[in-house]
């Protein structure tokens, strides 16, 4: 399986500027770029649709140049808005820059410039004029080509500033630029990116001839169960940095996916192989409720964003919740795994009084029939006994009690 069939089998690829053109430049080593926007301080799951993309073209044989906007980020894509971001400063854009640099080293191979590079385009349109861009660049646009970009078109009923109106004309001198610095033939982007990408190959076609050798190509975008696409602004967005999602928060994000998308999302962001992805989908569907494809998912994205170690370890944390074996948890895990279930209680109280306060029972007599029942644990060992003093001193770590009534119910205490 070549790289385009392998692209196709992953369902990865949306529009061709000219299908033919693209795989031929695909069928041999050639120079890859992608951009990516700096407006947040990390990238997300939407973005790393793209960053497997590129570390898929690269195992292939091909060069890749990653491009963080540290020029564009400045003016905003208008792409997919309905009004206008608000301007970031120089000094936030730098910031995000650098952090989105650091991330995409971890997945791009920078051993060798031949291999791949990362640049910010700041470094060639930070030092352009206006008359330079108007005199070089604008000249290539006629007005009338660039209302006809959906980008903008959506735009004009509420309103487009001039400076937005420029980000698309910006975007395409990128990749002239690397197509004449960097010998860069194809650029890949998201689908909502097709007008953009499209304006490049005008530029270049304007300003270098009809025959310039450079194509674009798009991937369907990531969406969620909801229909919305995986985006930094979306509520509930994934983030590659660990500190805005933990592993152990986006293992459990794709634990819990259906099973039509478990297996969808195994084609698009893990590196198992399609005979390994056939034969989990085979079982998957033969053992419903087990969610073989969703926990093979959870723990290939997570080995892949943060690594093998960080991975297991969610998974264990995950497991904790099936098992009930509070022990193997330290204090930050017990945070993160309860952590939206916290209750804060002062002083000792017998454990049918707690019940109630902690909203798993509703009432005194309630509360006995649960514990009486086998049906409450605390910090893992069942508690029978409803007027079981439970205190700060027996807590784990002198701070929490997990409770837990029945099997999927848990409550996590904070003792003050």
């Amino acid at each position: 399986m070549n790289i385009v069939e392998e692209l196709k089998y992953r369902g990865l690829i949306k529009d061709y500027s000219n299908q033919e053109a693209v795989e031929k430049l695909l069928s041999s080593p050639t120079t890859i770029y992608c951009g990516f926007d700096p407006s947040a301080s990390s990238l997300h799951m939407g973005n790393f649709v793209m960053i497997s993309l590129l570390m898929r073209l690269q195992r292939a044989g091909h060069r890749i140049i990653a491009v963080v906007g540290g020029a564009t980020g400045m003016i905003g894509d208008p792409s997919g808005k309905s009004a206008e971001r608000n301007l970031q400063t120089k000094e936030a854009l730098a910031q995000n820059t650098a952090k989105i640099k650091a991330q995409l080293e971890k997945f791009i191979d920078l051993s060798d410039p031949k291999k791949g590079i990362i640049l910010n385009n700041y470094e060639w349109l930070g030092t352009l004029s206006m008359l330079d861009l108007l005199r070089d660049y604008g000249k290539h646009f006629s007005i009338n080509y660039l209302l006809a970009k959906d980008i903008i078109a959506n735009r004009l009923e509420s309103g487009l500033s001039f400076t937005e109106f420029t980000y698309n004309i910006l975007q395409a001198i990128d990749f002239l630029h690397l197509y004449r610095t960097e010998g860069c033939h194809l650029q890949v982007g998201g689908s909502d990116q097709w007008g953009n990408l499209t304006s490049g190959l005008e530029l270049i076609r304007k300003a270098e001839g009809p025959d310039a050798e450079a194509e674009a190509m798009t991937c369907h975008l990531l969406l969620r169960s909801d229909g919305k696409k995986f985006g930094k602004s979306e509520k509930g967005a994934l983030f590659l940095n660990s500190d805005l999602t933990s592993p152990y928060q986006l293992y459990q994000y794709f634990y819990n996916v259906t099973d039509v998308d478990a297996v969808k999302y195994l084609k698009v962001l893990t590196f198992l192989s399609p005979e390994e992805i056939n034969q989990i989908e085979v079982e998957h569907l033969a053992n419903p409720g087990m969610r073989i494809g969703q926990k093979a998912l959870a723990y290939a994205v997570t080995s892949t964003v943060h690594g093998q170690d960080k991975a297991d370890e969610a998974k264990m944390m995950s497991e904790v919740l099936f098992k009930g074996d509070i022990s193997s948890l330290n204090k930050k895990q017990i945070e993160e795994v309860f952590g939206d279930l916290t209750v804060e209680v002062e002083g000792d109280l017998m454990l049918e009084d707690l019940l109630i306060k902690i909203g798993a029972a509703s009432s005194k007599r309630e509360a006995r029939e649960f514990a009486r029942g086998n049906s409450v644990l605390v910090n893992g060992n069942k508690e029978t006994d409803p007027s079981k003093i439970i205190s700060k001193s027996d807590s784990l770590f002198g701070t929490y009690s997990v409770i837990r009534r029945g099997k999927k119910n848990y409550y996590l205490v904070k003792h003050i």
